[in-house]
């Protein structure tokens, strides 16, 4: 283990070297690059280098306990135990960091929400969900862009699109993806009773071209006009996009942006990253087929997590973890949530392994 994390120092430090090479330098495209692997490895390094110090400092222990001097020899029989209680911690550390990451985790994303069951309700609740995922954007520094949305006409949404740019922004939303569900008494609601209603959630890694291939040929574009607020040219020009790619049968269609070019545009981006999202899934199935994963990113039809307004709780059911401040994390505080789920993954992961 020891000959690998020299290794991956020892790149590190080459990748810091190239990034004050002049001739590097002068190449921006070149620049990014190193900087991504660089960025890639920096807390691996990090604990590489405390783990093979401690190791040192565990081998000059143990020389001391082979020699003749009482007085060194005392002080490494006090100093060794707990000198190997942080080796261990540092190894189990560098076990999680050593895990393959998904090579999708730092793309951007695309979030489709729907209203399930219950309703009126339902679109509120994809209302609320979208609030928490803006806010959670924020906090992240992330950019937030609406793509398309139907809404009702009390607040909610029946659908709604939206794409999130950030680092690292798949591999932490991606634990998003699958059934919400919300327990609360609906504003609709005069008797005052508990109604259960539910949202999907789709989380789709942002594809580039390089890794879609859309033929043009396997394509139907329709325009319409489109509804609802966005400005002079609703309703007066054919600005909405509707494609329909025809080897699968996806549909997806796109009317907040400004003009037609940019409706086909950003459906095209949807288009491309359902079907980057659709062969991660069929991967992840015949995955699944060999070892059952604790966290499941791909199966949408999955009830992942509860929200309980007369409790002011959430539940997520993958992991059996409850938290007791839906109010704050509706306003977009799902870190711990995220940490909870990506520490389960990645001790599943280690166990696979």
């Amino acid at each position: 283990m020891i000959n690998k994390l020299k290794q991956i120092v020892n790149r590190f430090e080459e990748l810091e070297k190239l990034l004050i090479d002049p001739e590097i330098l002068s190449d921006n495209a070149k620049v990014i690059e190193i900087s991504k692997e660089r960025s890639s490895l920096e807390d691996v390094v990090n604990q590489s280098r405390e783990y093979i110090a401690l190791k040192e400092q565990i081998e000059e222990y143990q020389e001391i306990l082979d020699s003749d001097d009482e007085e060194l020899k005392e002080i490494a029989k006090d100093d060794l135990p707990n000198t190997e209680l942080e080796l261990q911690k540092c190894e189990e550390m560098l076990k999680v960091l050593l895990i393959p990451k998904n090579p999708n985790d730092d793309k951007n994303i695309i979030v489709e929400m729907r209203a399930g069951t219950g309703g009126d309700e339902a679109a509120l609740f994809v209302s609320d969900l979208f609030r928490m995922y803006s806010r959670f954007a924020e906090r992240s520094n992330w950019q937030f862009h609406v793509m398309n949305a139907n809404g009702t006409g009390i607040g909610g949404f029946k659908e709604i699109v939206f794409s999130i740019a950030g680092k690292g922004a798949y591999g932490k939303m991606k634990y998003e993806s699958g059934v919400h569900r919300v327990q609360r008494v609906p504003k609709t609601e005069a008797s005052g009773r508990v109604h259960t209603s539910a949202a999907t959630v789709a989380v789709l890694p942002e594809a580039e071209e390089a890794d879609i291939d859309i033929k043009n040929e396997d394509l139907k574009i329709d325009t319409y006009r489109a509804s609802g607020a966005g400005g002079q040219h609703v309703n007066k020009t054919e600005s909405a996009i509707r494609i329909t790619h025809l080897p699968t049968g996806l549909v997806v269609t796109c009317q907040d942006e400004s003009s037609q070019h940019k409706n086909r545009a950003a459906a095209l981006k949807v288009l491309r990253s359902r079907m980057l999202a659709a062969e991660e899934e069929r991967i992840a199935s015949e995955r699944a087929k060999e070892r059952k994963t604790l966290v499941s990113t791909g199966d949408r039809s999955a009830k992942i997590r509860t929200y309980n307004f007369p409790q002011g709780r959430i539940t997520d059911h993958r992991i059996n973890y409850t938290a007791y401040h839906l109010e704050a994390m509706l306003d977009g505080d799902i870190s711990e949530m995220i940490d909870q789920l990506r520490i389960a993954e990645q001790q599943e992961s280690l166990k696979g392994e």
